[in-house]
């Protein structure tokens, strides 16, 4: 028998976020980590709008917008003049915005929401060794005062970085190459009149027009104060050895060769649009930036995520985003097999879902990379593609059309909205028959289950037509183990008394039209959402056969 169900090793925010997931879903776990204390370094500071929403469902939202504050754009200048800027502004029906926030603060808040579940991370206790079992794994840990723990695990989630314990115990490849260039980074209050949310992006050409020069702020909590991010002069980085800048390890954790300030202020002096000077230096350090990716999220009872996984250059802030989301991913997934309601096969879905996502990120931002020394290249340009461009590094586009777990287009896809696999939009306006305020579509999805929305037109609003969709809640609920929510969602010019109060599933009416405009829902179509937020099939007509058979493919 297992100590634990879950042994989740680092506390980074990957690790917190899959050991407060799997807590929300209602299963046992223990989080560990190496370090005495949290490190005080901002690091990753980037947050997309995904991660919001993904923060939106887990239930800690409101204590991340009280500490965030808003990325609205790039100003972005070559040889000191002025081109146009970039803005990171998305569409009203998005919900939140670009944001930043240092990564102790997403550390702590991500920990004290564990705790809230009774969970804290055991700090002090490195992970030494891993053996899997046909049963468990046993896990051996080595604590502060000498002790040697012997623990077995069900399964253990490896959020312990670049260089992973348990993606070595696996027996996975993390396959890559370094850049050349290295970057110093600095986290320090600036006196510059800049328009407050905007981050700057400032390169001086050679000759050849190629960058040679290049200063990146990033605007954090505080008063003028900057993530700075520079590139490292060609002939300083040649003339030292590559082994004082952190490498394969994301952002350095400080002990590396930092910076001065008065090495800063000499980048500002040549590059800031105006003059300037830097103060409270808080942190600095040194890197090479690398790409890897594992050759597999999972071998048996073993699972990474996050740097463990992919690392590659700090570009858009996607590497603690995509962690997150990894474990997002898994963690509900975990608890059905835990839980003993879905078999161990459903975790091979993880890999087939999380691997391409990964490689994408990778790609991308490697071909940003390297073309790093050409004038106005970022992430992010104004163009024809541009919004498309902002949704993708906004992680707003990630799908998973192709999983084991989404209905099949075969099965016939939607002539509009979200198809099988997308991200599931939120939407405003909807009445609850107890609630005298209108709702979000995402309050319904705050929850660790499946929903599922049935549409209800003219002909589906009451009599036979509401029974049919009556009873297809009832066989989803059976079929998934009752780890399901059922609504029924009525169009806004369905009466309201076309169906008596208090039945269930509970009513719910789009009265501003809201679901009908994004959704494009078909009268007695079913639309079922899984627990991370994405659609997992749209049934038209639904009938509890066909639901019932869906759920199959993720329940036992």
């Amino acid at each position: 028998m297992a100590d634990v169900d879950i042994l989740v090793v680092g506390a980074g925010p990957v690790g917190l976020t899959a050991a407060a997931e799997l807590r929300r879903h209602g299963v046992d776990c223990r989080i560990v980590d190496r370090l005495a204390v949290p490190e005080p370094y901002a690091k990753a500071i980037g947050i997309v709008p995904r991660t919001m929403e993904v923060w939106d469902a887990m239930g800690l939202v409101r204590r991340v917008l009280d500490e965030a504050v808003p990325h609205l754009g790039q100003l972005v200048y070559i040889d000191g003049k002025p081109r146009p800027p970039v803005e990171l502004s998305l569409p009203p029906e998005f919900p939140y915005p670009f944001a930043t926030l240092p990564q102790y603060a997403t550390e702590r808040l991500l920990a004290e929401h564990l705790a809230s579940f009774g969970t804290q991370v055991e700090r002090s206790t490195e992970l030494r060794s891993l053996q899997p079992h046909p049963d468990g794994v046993e896990a051996v840990l080595a604590h502060a005062d000498g002790r040697t723990e012997r623990l077995r695990a069900r399964y253990v989630v490896g959020c312990d970085g670049a260089h992973s314990v348990v993606r070595k115990a696996a027996g996975l490849t993390f396959e890559g190459d370094a850049f050349p260039e290295q970057y110093m980074i600095g986290d320090v209050e600036v006196d510059w009149e800049l328009p407050a949310g905007y981050s700057m992006r400032a390169v001086n050409l050679d000759a050849n027009g190629e960058v040679d020069d290049m200063l990146v702020c990033i605007p954090m909590p505080g008063v003028r104060r900057y993530w700075l991010s520079m590139l490292r002069p060609r002939a300083e980085a040649e003339g030292v050895d590559g082994s004082n800048a952190s490498e394969d390890a994301g952002l350095g954790s400080g002990g590396e060769r930092g910076l001065n300030l008065e090495q800063i202020q000499a980048v500002l002096d040549r590059l800031s649009p105006e003059v300037t000077t830097a103060s409270t230096l808080r942190w600095s350090s040194t890197f090479r930036t690398s790409h890897r990716l594992v050759d597999r999220y999972r071998n048996g009872r073993l699972l990474v995520a996050g740097d463990a996984a992919h690392i590659h250059p700090p570009i858009g802030g996607q590497g603690l985003n995509t962690g997150v989301q990894d474990a997002y991913n898994l963690a509900w997934k975990l608890a059905l097999v835990v839980r003993g309601v879905a078999s161990d096969d459903l975790l091979e879905t993880y890999h087939a879902e999380r691997h391409p996502i990964a490689r994408e990120v990778v790609d991308r931002t490697v071909r940003h990379a390297r073309n790093v020394r050409k004038a106005g290249s970022g992430p992010l340009n104004n163009g024809a593609d541009a919004e498309m461009m902002l949704r993708r590094q906004a992680q707003l586009l990630v799908a998973y059309p192709d999983s084991p777990l989404t209905q099949s287009q075969a099965d016939g896809a939607p002539d509009a909205g979200p198809a099988p696999g997308d991200r599931a939009p939120d939407c405003r306006g909807l009445q609850s028959e107890l609630a005298a305020y209108p709702r979000r579509l995402f309050d319904l999805l705050r929850t660790p289950r499946h929903v599922l929305l049935l549409f209800a037109g003219p002909e589906h609003a009451s009599g036979d037509g509401a029974a049919r969709l009556e009873a297809c809640a009832v066989e989803a609920h059976r079929a998934a183990h009752g780890l399901l929510d059922a609504y029924l969602v009525t169009a806004a010019d369905v009466p309201r008394d076309a169906r008596p109060v208090g039945l269930r599933p509970p009513l719910v009416r789009d009265a501003a039209g809201e679901f009908q405009d994004v959704y494009a829902p078909r009268d007695g179509e079913a639309i079922l959402i899984r627990p991370d937020g994405y659609l997992s099939g749209r049934f038209h007509p639904a009938t509890p056969e066909r639901l019932a058979a869906h759920l199959g493919r993720t329940f036992a």
